[in-house]
């Protein structure tokens, strides 16, 4: 058997975990053989990255309009989406229909619509998905899989889950394309999905009923009017208003945020330092879920992107007791700095507390890298040959994908209606 080839689809950001991985520490067993994007400087900049950091050849480059050409002419077996979050249905079923399987990074999609043309495409062609999931690799995550799993808090009744994102992680949602609902699904679905797709992991079930509120409270000029400010700018580059702002980036001094974005703004036309004050803001920064899922859980969850610190708190109320899991993070500026910091955990703890016993602290084990270890060990599931056996089963497919954006569509179109959504309308299996 020959290497395992790859292409892949977008290369900001999200895209150098895969492509590094690839060159490196996979490249026994897989092969890069290119890379597609609208950006040929984009492109032009991880072939960089390559030659100078990886030892690798450059790879063949195509611009989006070139993806069928770039599949017939490299032969991939697998394709890599790391696009824009709205994009990623069209790669996803074009690949499939020529023949590739796919690594999609989260979310699958952004909406409903979308959800079903993936479903009905991967019926008809019988591809393979993978939606990384790196967060099911942490081991502080996995760690509370297996305390479920194993019965010691019975059957789990309710789970409550409160995200906080800080002011320099949270905000750069509210600089990029995250800020516009149409591109990113809103945090509910760009960010919340991992953390839906947790709760699915930990108890085993699927969600139900979603009721939610949501609203923008602390970005956009509104918001920043209400509290006073008086200055405001469009973007932080080439700015006076944005020197000494908490809130604005220099992507100048950044090589690898000037390399990927500024360096690209005359072809791609796309801003990366916006103001998080600006007035186009449609995503919400508040927001607020109830679900009912299908086992009889429930689960209540927050996520707010404007906190002093960065982790989450999470209790899970069971027949026999109840686990207490906390978690500080590290917050970074995606592509900012070193892809090891992203959401690397700085503080953790996991306590079982019995019901008519004494609770105690479970150790865990600490590891090295992004998403608090997760990275590292998704990435030898994904590309080794063979990878270790998992007891977990933290591989997640395209219907692990589909589930956990349900429930932050769901909560969308609560916010919109003001009335809870049965989340079996939104999808036909």
């Amino acid at each position: 058997m020959g290497k395992k080839r790859y292409a892949q689809v977008g290369t900001g950001g999200r895209a150098r975990m895969f492509y590094e991985a690839i060159a490196m520490r996979y490249q026994n067993s897989s092969s890069l053989v290119a890379f597609c994007d609208m950006s040929q400087v984009r492109m032009d900049f991880s072939n960089k990255i390559l030659v100078e950091k990886c030892n690798h050849s450059p790879v063949p480059t195509y611009k989006h309009t070139e993806f069928d050409r770039m599949i017939d002419e490299q032969k991939p077996d697998v394709v890599i989406v790391t696009t824009v979050d709205r994009t990623h249905d069209q790669y996803i079923i074009r690949a499939m229909e020529k023949g590739c399987d796919v690594i999609c990074e989260k979310p699958i999609t952004t909406d409903n619509e979308k959800g079903q043309a993936i479903l009905d495409a991967q019926k008809r062609y019988g591809r393979s998905i993978r939606v990384t999931f790196n967060y099911r690799y942490a081991p502080h995550h996995s760690k509370v899989r297996e305390l479920i799993a194993s019965g010691v808090i019975g059957e789990v009744y309710s789970v409550h889950f409160e995200w906080l994102l800080n002011t320099e992680h949270g905000a750069d949602y509210y600089r990029r394309w995250h800020r516009n609902k149409v591109n990113s699904g809103g945090l509910l679905v760009h960010k919340s999905t991992h953390h839906f797709d947790l709760v699915n992991f930990w108890l085993g079930t699927q969600p139900k009923t979603v009721f939610a509120f949501g609203a923008l409270n602390f970005y956009g000029q509104a918001a920043a009017m209400k509290r006073g400010v008086e200055k405001f700018y469009a973007r932080c580059h080439g700015s006076e208003a944005a020197k000494g702002d908490p809130f604005a980036i220099d992507m100048e001094s950044n090589p690898t945020l000037k390399g990927l974005y500024l360096d690209a703004e005359a072809e791609s036309g796309y801003i990366r330092d916006r103001s998080v004050f600006s007035d186009d803001i449609s995503i919400e920064d508040t927001m607020a879920v109830l679900v009912k899922y299908k086992s009889g859980a429930m689960l209540s969850y927050s996520l707010n992107s404007y906190l002093p610190w960065e982790g989450f708190n999470v209790a899970i109320n069971g027949s026999k007791g109840r686990i207490e899991y906390t978690a500080l993070e590290r917050p970074y500026i995606n592509a900012g700095g070193k892809q090891c910091d992203e959401g690397a955990t700085v503080f953790h703890k996991v306590r079982v507390c019995p019901l008519l016993d004494t609770p105690y602290e479970v150790a865990v084990p600490t590891k090295e890298g992004g998403h608090g270890g997760g990275d590292p060990a998704m990435l030898d599931d994904i590309f080794l040959d063979n990878p270790p056996f998992d007891p977990l089963k933290r591989s997640a497919d395209h219907t692990d994908g589909l589930r956990s954006i349900l429930t932050g569509i769901a909560a969308n179109k609560s916010i919109a209606s003001g009335l809870p959504v049965d989340v079996d309308t939104l999808l036909h299996w």
